[in-house]
């Protein structure tokens, strides 16, 4: 097993070396002009590593109302945004981590998720936290190929 997890990190590393080591950082003034202390998204070579995303409006710090099933329709919609936007799509999403305010909500969460991403299915994990901003219920980041 620890062969096995130095041969991965090795893998990770020459990819990086291969694809140029420049990290670009992505929609910082959008979120700067809300306050956010992050970016959208950095891009390290073809990869985009994108900040969790919550159900707010674009461009606002206000959630949409609805629940769990309007937030996560939401969510995926500014995801989606910020993937068309630096060069990217669905279909390229390659895992999403999903974190979820209450664990009983996962079944409702699931169903607008898959609406979104279609017959495509990245690797994903899911799990319970004890707070989201802005009181929401469910936030998600996501790690795509450009």
């Amino acid at each position: 097993m620890k062969n096995l997890a130095l041969a991965l990190i090795t893998v990770a590393f020459t990819s990086l070396s291969a694809a140029g080591s420049s990290i670009e950082v992505l929609g910082a003034d959008e979120t700067k002009r809300l306050n956010l202390p992050f970016s959208e998204a950095v891009a390290i070579g073809d990869l985009l590593f994108l900040s969790g995303q919550i159900g707010s409006k674009p461009g606002e710090l206000t959630l949409v109302e609805g629940g769990i099933q309007a937030e996560t329709r939401q969510t995926m919609k500014n995801i989606i945004a910020i993937l068309e936007k630096h060069g990217s799509s669905v279909d390229k999403l390659i895992k999403c981590t999903i974190f979820l305010g209450n664990m009983d909500e996962w079944g409702d969460m699931n169903i607008a998720y898959t609406e979104a991403l279609g017959d495509h299915r990245p690797a994903r994990s899911a799990l319970g936290v004890s707070g989201i901003a802005l009181g929401g219920s469910v936030e998600i980041e996501c790690i795509a190929a450009r």
